[in-house]
């Protein structure tokens, strides 16, 4: 790859067919950093990152021309010339800095998250010198790592509840823009990132000889493949449309665009006319804020939802969570490259709902120790004494009352649900039984991820049941 470039002003254009912005100009422009110690450190922090592809060029490209020109101004305003001369008390002022700011397009303080992401930069640009020009930075630590603690819990991004996502399934019904009502279902149906979204090219549904059908795409976050994933019918049928509705566009599209399945004829602005690759800002700011003002879209207090792309992403994989999923699986559709990372940001926040599911297994520990209590009134108990031997056996329990109006019970002879059955049994000389059921399915959900969500949906409410009934079932077992 070439020397770094020469000047202040650079126009680099993305040249990773992975990327998002690939064919796009960036325009760098440095001149607005009056110090030239500080200058020639961001150049190098730029340049080498994007040689050795650590970051995107518009990632770059956003810190540099946006979030890093508020540290330069407070820095000038400061007479700070050197990144060497900083301290913890100078990144204290900083903050307050940030705080106070006007945004100069709202002329209202900058977001939370906004002030966080400045510091982050200048943070990521300190972290960079240290390993790479230590002689320009400080020694000692700057940063304390608190300093915005209180604005993460703030924005951290939560998953949608429940009546919201109901009031957005309903609202998509009589949705006309069909880039949003489409696009919102392959969101939350694939959980990926509103980027790659965007990216998603016309061939990226395969058939598959189980589930039906998968989906694939490019995770340009890491640039690298998301393995098949199987998808549900709608979302297919969501995809299909947008093909269709697309397909005419794509003579006039440039080479790079003519796979790509978010393409549309810029109605306005700039590019009016042409046609090119739906913007991020367009579909997941305007066109969410406008989709939730119209349909009226409001949370539990009665403020219109802040809708964001990810929260989809959030959502799939709570509930995933919640539903007793291994986490591993979870990690692999999220595209996770770290289980921990899936654990972090997806924490099982549903866990009342499956204590509900829960509660009513009917753990015994000594059969012949049992209570009349157990049972409705003591015509059953007496039964159950005479016939724990008989007939009430099961391979893993026994059941207190198998015939009903002199048949047998549909349940048990289909075994079917009897584990959150009042009226099922089971004691410690199961445990292994149990635990063997346990490992057969979880091996299956695993195989068998290629089946699809129904089959999920099957066996997971029983993983869990198994899970609290083998648990209940160690603990008597240790004499708890």
């Amino acid at each position: 790859m070439a020397s770094r470039p020469d000047g202040d002003v650079w126009n680099i254009v993305d040249n990773d067919k992975d990327s998002q912005h690939y064919g796009r100009n960036f325009k760098f422009d440095f001149s607005y950093i009056s110090s030239k110690e500080i200058k020639d450190v961001v150049k190098d922090y730029v340049w080498q990152n994007y040689r050795v592809g650590n970051k995107t060029l518009s990632r770059l490209y956003g810190e540099v021309n946006s979030w890093f020109m508020h540290f330069i101004k407070f820095a000038d305003a400061k007479r700070i010339t050197s990144l060497n001369s900083l301290d913890n008390a100078v990144i204290d002022e900083y903050v307050s800095c940030l705080h106070t700011t006007l945004s100069d397009k709202t002329n209202k303080p900058l977001s939370y998250n906004y002030q966080k992401v400045c510091l982050d930069v200048l943070k990521s640009v300190i972290r960079w010198c240290q390993l790479h020009r230590p002689n320009d930075v400080p020694t000692i630590e700057i940063f304390t790592g608190s300093e915005y603690i209180g604005i993460n819990r703030k924005v951290k991004i939560d998953f949608i509840p429940d009546d919201v996502v109901a009031q957005i399934n309903e609202a998509l019904k009589k949705e006309e823009n069909p880039y949003l009502k489409y696009g919102i279902i392959i969101l939350q149906s694939t959980g990926m990132r509103i980027g790659d979204l965007l990216k998603l090219r016309i061939d990226c549904i395969k058939p598959h000889l189980i589930s039906g059908y998968t989906i694939e795409w490019t995770q340009h976050k890491g640039h690298k493949d998301k393995p098949p994933m199987p998808v549900r019918s709608e979302c297919v049928a969501a995809i299909e449309k947008l093909i269709e509705i697309t397909a005419e566009l794509r003579d006039e599209a440039d080479e790079k665009d003519k796979d790509t399945l978010m393409i549309w004829r810029v109605p306005q602005g700039r590019g009016t006319g042409s046609v090119s690759v739906i913007t991020t800002q367009t579909f997941s700011q305007n066109w969410f804020r406008d989709f939730i003002k119209r349909n009226n879209i409001k949370d539990a207090n009665g403020d219109y939802y802040n809708l964001t792309s990810h929260q989809f992403r959030r959502t799939l994989g709570t509930d995933m969570l919640s539903k007793g999923t291994n986490i591993n699986v979870i990690q692999q559709v999220l595209g996770h490259s770290d289980p921990s990372v899936t654990k972090r940001f997806y924490a099982d926040v549903k866990d009342k709902e499956r204590a509900e599911v829960i509660k009513s297994v009917g753990v015994i520990g000594n059969i012949n120790q049992m209570q009349s209590s157990a049972f409705d009134n003591v015509s059953e108990f007496e039964w159950f004494k005479a016939n724990k031997d008989k007939g009430a056996c099961m391979c893993d329990g026994y059941c207190t009352k198998p015939v009903v109006d002199g048949k047998i019970c549909d349940r048990l002879l289909k075994r079917q649900k009897c584990y959150t059955c009042s009226r099922y049994i089971t004691t410690p000389e199961y445990l292994e039984a149990h635990k063997q059921h346990l490992a057969n399915l979880e091996k299956q959900l695993e195989e068998g991820a290629i089946y699809g969500e129904h089959y999920a949906e099957h066996f997971i409410p029983t993983i869990e049941v198994l899970k609290v009934i083998i648990e209940r079932l160690e603990g008597l077992q240790n004499g708890n």
